[in-house]
């Protein structure tokens, strides 16, 4: 990897004004600009950013300030006691006394791309718990840290002897750290009023709406996500990464709630966004977990604030062009949607298809028709994602169409999990109960999504046919009668919708082949390998009540060899250490099921040996060996099981010195799912083993069986 000058988190540059999304798309007209929003919304009307309202329809995002305080607001009175004579002014004063809008020092003598800016009544305490070393390295390597990873500590499961630790730390380097805390906690911030050096920038919350549970909700928005920054990697100019706050306090688009985030659930999207990207499935990633330890949140029980840091491209939803564009004659119960703005949506539409998708063969410049290519690559994309979702056991819980990257990205991370006895039918979700988010469903739930996005660009898709596949142009919708827009809308629904779900169904059908095939150690494609191996081998874990990726991971050391008779034994050995990956042995029929296992070997078998001597495998000296690593580099040895989370999440509550240790343990095998945590494969009983493998065994394990089929909530 490239070496990099690190800088501190406010010298980050800025990418150039064509690549940042706030200076392309609409602003809320409440907050016009950064200079405005800077000079006028933060000291004088600041209840603009905090109060639950429907934005003028044109508007893409609202500029909104991080401010992580209870809600409602405890709103002193004044100190010495007086008479408030306009209440409404008094309370605009004590928000304002709250927002970060005083210059403050920055931690270098490099220059800053941005001013920092902090409270002079806001300082409330935030400890760095987590920082992700690979979010680091692929999104941010020129991101000095300071000494960070010194003060998180050593990750460790078991205990630490204590030690006199001796600091090796600078001025310097705890000044990065520290700037970088406080930035990622929301109390301070990063803004650009007005520059002349590089364009103005100030934090914003993006507007979206969408289906939930299959009914239209109307407005949603970043309710509690705030983007902070946005800056090009060092390596690749073209490629830019937003840096958002999740939980860093209320927005126009919070409606009842708080904006803020409980510990136990950014623990949750901290760790699984990265471990999803370890196991190659397209994902937002998280960078930082910060905790706040005396801002207490109600949820089911009160609980402590923490802030998660996520990356990514874009955070661009499925929602952001229903918001522009909503479905007509649609009945609801939320809080409102603005009507239809169609040059907003030509406005989204394009950016999102040029600096986004970067949609290939399309030549702007002459004015290509984009619509149904923007929605066939959203579909492909999506496709893939949830092709690799069903291939990694992974249920996401809230598939609603504000939750559906533009980019396939998985994102939003709330009631999650991945398998672990297999049941086609599981449901992750408590608030679930129609089972609508089940693990089987989920590819028919991205069809659903998808249809919802050919449904927002509709009438533009329409547009482009009418006027010979061209693109339309700006005011392009500003004079046709509703007659011609119902007409648009009907023709551009039904001309690509076959083609989508075309799509759909044989990029999913495909990437998932792939995916399975590579799990198993084949590499040729045969069609009738989902009817005759795959398929099989599911039903065969459902029925008897296997663990999904356990299984996988024991099928990774099967070698064909082992279906000779002279070696029976060995065989019934590999066959019984498989059925130990049920948490009711006593119910098995192990005559009958052994007999199966066989029986589906014997088919796995011969399909292994057609690839022996296949061009797949040509230049592997070791054909069995080379299949063993091929699979074991594919199937995760640890997974990120609903045990291990609620276990950790009690141990980070109880105490973040210990906590934070083996969060960071946690995060670390997550990231190399692969290798052989645990001395996986020794026979050593695991009392004697070291404590640190003796613990990393054991979470390597199906765990309680309490835990098994355990269900989250949305609340978070």
């Amino acid at each position: 990897m490239a070496n990099f000058r690190k800088v501190p988190i406010s010298s980050l540059p800025l990418p150039p004004s064509s690549h940042i999304v706030t200076h392309n798309l609409t602003p809320d007209p409440v907050t016009l600009s950064p200079a405005e929003f800077f000079s006028d919304v933060l000291p004088n009307k600041p209840s603009l950013q905090r109060r639950a309202r429907l934005l003028s329809k044109e508007s893409h995002f609202s500029y909104v300030n991080p401010m992580p305080l209870e809600f409602p607001y405890e709103i002193t009175p004044p100190d010495p006691p007086a008479v408030i004579e306009d209440k409404a002014a008094y309370i605009e004063q004590w928000l304002s006394e709250r927002e970060a809008r005083h210059l403050s020092t920055v931690s270098s003598q490099i220059q800053p791309s941005l001013n920092k800016y902090t409270s002079k009544l806001r300082d409330r305490k935030r400890e760095l718990i987590g920082l992700s070393e690979t979010c680091l390295r692929d999104c941010l390597p020129h991101l000095d840290v300071g000494d960070a990873f010194e003060v998180l500590g050593n990750p460790a499961l078991a205990p630490l002897i204590e030690e006199e630790v001796i600091s090796t730390s600078s001025p310097k380097a705890e000044a990065a750290r520290q700037e970088l805390v406080d930035v990622l906690s929301g109390h301070a911030v990063l803004m650009a009023p007005e520059s002349s050096f590089g364009p103005s920038f100030a934090p914003w919350s993006a507007r979206y709406s969408g289906h939930q549970f299959g009914s239209w909700a109307g407005q949603l928005g970043d309710g509690r996500a705030i983007s902070i920054h946005v800056t090009p990697h060092p390596e690749d100019a073209e490629t830019t990464y937003e840096i958002q706050l999740k939980g860093a306090g209320r927005t126009p688009f919070s409606r009842t709630a708080d904006g803020l985030a409980v510990l136990r659930s950014s623990i949750r999207e901290y760790l699984c966004s990265e471990a999803m990207h370890a196991l190659s499935i397209p994902t937002t990633r998280s960078l930082s977990l910060i905790s706040l330890p005396d801002l207490p949140v109600t949820r089911e029980r009160t609980e402590t604030a923490c802030i998660v840091t996520r990356i990514a491209e874009t955070f661009i939803r499925i929602g952001n062009f229903e918001a522009l564009s909503p479905p007509s004659n649609s009945f609801f119960l939320g809080g409102g949607q603005q009507d239809a703005d169609y040059e907003a949506l030509r406005q989204l539409g394009e950016w999102t298809g040029r600096r986004v998708l970067k949609l290939k063969g399309i030549d702007w410049e002459a004015g290509d028709a984009w619509g149904k290519e923007l929605l066939f690559d959203v579909a492909r994309r999506n496709a893939r994602m949830v092709a690799a979702w069903q291939a990694y056991g992974f249920m996401h819980g809230v598939m609603n169409t504000d939750n559906i990257s533009i980019l396939g990205l998985t994102i939003d991370y709330g009631p999650y999990a991945f398998m672990d006895v297999f049941d086609s039918y599981h449901i992750c979700n408590h608030s679930d109960g129609e089972g609508r988010y089940a693990y089987k469903y989920q590819p028919n739930m991205i069809t659903y999504a998808c249809r919802a996005l050919l449904d927002a660009l509709s009438p533009l898709i329409g547009a482009e046919v009418a006027q010979g596949n061209k693109a339309v142009q700006p005011g392009w919708a500003s004079s046709a009668t509703p007659e011609t827009l119902v007409s648009w809308r009907t023709e551009g629904k039904q001309l690509p919708k076959v083609e989508m779900e075309q799509i759909l169904e044989e990029t999913c059908a495909i990437e998932y082949g792939n995916l399975m095939r590579k799990r198993l150690g084949l590499r040729r494609q045969e069609k009738t390998d989902q009817r005759e191996i795959v398929q099989p081998l599911l039903d065969m874990m459902e029925a008897q009540q296997l663990d999904f990726h356990g299984t996988f991971r024991r099928l990774a050391f099967f070698h064909t060899g082992m279906m000779k008779e002279d070696d029976s034994e060995r065989m019934e050995a590999f066959i019984k250490g498989i059925l130990s990956g049920t948490p009711d042995p006593d119910r098995m029929e192990h005559g009958k099921v052994t007999e199966e296992w066989f029986a589906w070997l014997d088919k796995y078998s011969a399909r292994i040996e057609t690839e022996r001597h296949g061009e797949e495998w040509a230049g592997e000296a070791d054909f069995d060996s080379a299949r063993q690593d091929a699979a074991k580099s594919v199937n995760p040895r640890f997974v990120l099981r609903q045990w291990v989370l609620e276990e950790l999440i009690k141990k980070v509550e109880a105490d973040h010195d210990s906590g934070k240790r083996i969060m960071a343990k946690v995060m670390q095998m997550a990231c190399t799912p692969f290798e052989p945590w645990g001395a996986e494969g020794d026979d050593i009983p695991s009392d004697d083993l070291p404590a640190e493998i003796r613990e990393e065994r054991r979470l390597c394990g199906l765990g309680d069986k309490r835990f098994l089929g355990f269900q989250c909530s949305c609340s978070s």
